[in-house]
């Protein structure tokens, strides 16, 4: 199935025209396997160096992860940089602290050079349901200004309240520099500025096999592109048959969003009189925000291995009503599910298949922006400096415990016990 699943998304994106399916045998400089934010980012960055680039879509443009998201443009990584620190050292943290902020930034340069009609709007909150989540996100603002990002303000109980009509939350952070937006609008805009820079996108055009070699050669159904490099960037839709060695290193899971019918512009601004997004501070978290037409987006329901979620209003719903009792009464007009790419230690994968070869995967949750940087990364590798690429590529990237097919009963086991923690206040 390569249609747009029924989401709101799908159902109030830009008028496009579609991408041609690739049918004959052509030549590049940089092929790109994946029509997602990473695989745009990184045709974008390449295409305004200078380079011939081919992007092979499987499906659609920003069919995947990109065009389903929550659309929350988040800083830094899955991981905080204190952990980082203390798994990795020094020297990684200097990298990835200056890296940091830097997703976020080319989105907006982007939204801005290209005229993308994507809805952003700037703010982002991190809610916490306790005292302990509180002080954590008191740590955070102050490393967080350490690295560069002064426009952080610490939420009180009254503070927030003032942001988020609920009282489930004793405090948040709010980062000015983060956002949210319509994100496979921002896909589509990104596309299109490929395009004007000469890339060529193709649609309906599944990667079946890379050849390796000086040049390599992506073959698909009905064509291939031979390439002096490739840039592997399917994430969780990638599959498993394509590149054994990438899907063994991480893991599908999937999502859930409902978006209500649109409220009264007094009723919506009364939830979230700031227009911010809001993800919280649980391990299992959920996330929330207001869409342009004013209607509540409302996620979380996370599943390790991606499995398709029966009823997923039913599984979503009673979050949002316990956050907002007061919408009780309104309309569900969309729900739908989609897929991100976890990796065991929470970090993006980054690396080399071979040495024209080039993989970005594994945001685990924080893609929005991570992508944006991933793609910024690979065009300085081709154009000479691998140095912040390297930092990223240097991190371990471990397999799952128990292979395929254990991992994720393990995983699930271990997300219930956090899951049991963030219900005891742990």
């Amino acid at each position: 199935m390569t249609e747009y699943v029924a989401s709101y998304y799908a159902a109030s994106a830009n008028p496009h025209v579609p991408y041609p399916s690739l049918e004959e045998a052509i030549r590049c400089d940089v092929c790109i396997i994946g029509g997602g934010f990473s695989g745009l980012s990184s045709a974008l960055h390449l295409a305004e160096a200078g380079y011939d680039v081919v992007l092979l879509e499987a499906a659609a443009i920003g069919w995947g992860a990109s065009g389903r998201n929550g659309g929350q443009a988040l800083n830094s990584y899955s991981r905080d940089i204190d952990t980082i620190e203390a798994r990795y050292g020094a020297d990684t943290t200097h990298w990835l602290g200056s890296m940091m902020f830097e997703g976020a930034e080319i989105i907006r340069s982007r939204i801005e050079q290209y005229a993308i009609a994507c809805d952003y709007r700037p703010g982002a909150i991190s809610a916490a349901l306790t005292s302990r989540q509180f002080s954590a996100l008191a740590k955070r603002k102050a490393l967080w200004q350490r690295y560069g990002n002064p426009p952080l303000a610490l939420l009180d109980k009254q503070a927030i309240q003032r942001e988020i009509a609920s009282d489930r939350y004793v405090g948040g952070l709010l980062d000015h520099s983060g956002g949210h937006l319509h994100p496979l609008n921002l896909a589509l805009g990104e596309a299109g500025a490929v395009q004007s820079h000469g890339g060529r996108v193709f649609e309906h055009s599944a990667a079946t096999q890379i050849r390796y070699g000086q040049p390599a050669t992506v073959h698909t159904a009905r064509g291939s592109v031979t390439a002096d490099f490739v840039i592997v960037a399917g994430n969780a839709y990638l599959g498993d048959k394509l590149e054994p060695r990438l899907s063994r290193l991480s893991m599908p899971c999937g999502s859930q969003i409902i978006a209500t019918a649109p409220l009264p512009p007094e009723q919506a601004l009364a939830l979230l009189p700031g227009n911010y997004c809001v993800e919280d501070c649980n391990y299992l978290l959920d996330y929330f925000r207001l869409t342009a037409d004013n209607r509540l987006l409302y996620g979380g329901g996370v599943n390790y291995g991606a499995w398709e979620t029966a009823n997923i209003t039913a599984k979503i719903l009673p979050n949002m009503l316990k956050t907002f009792p007061q919408l009780k009464d309104v309309r569900i007009d969309y729900c739908w599910s989609g897929n991100f790419l976890l990796t065991l230690s929470r970090m993006p994968q980054f690396g080399r298949l071979d040495n024209n070869v080039y993989y970005l995967q594994g945001d685990s949750g924080h893609g929005v922006t991570l992508t944006h940087l991933a793609g910024k990364l690979i065009a300085e590798v081709l154009c000479g400096n691998a140095e912040r690429f390297d930092a990223f590529a240097k991190l371990p990237h471990l397999p799952f415990f128990g292979g395929r097919h254990l991992r994720v009963p393990f995983t699930a086991l271990g997300a219930a016990y956090y899951a049991l923690r963030d219900r005891l206040g742990f």
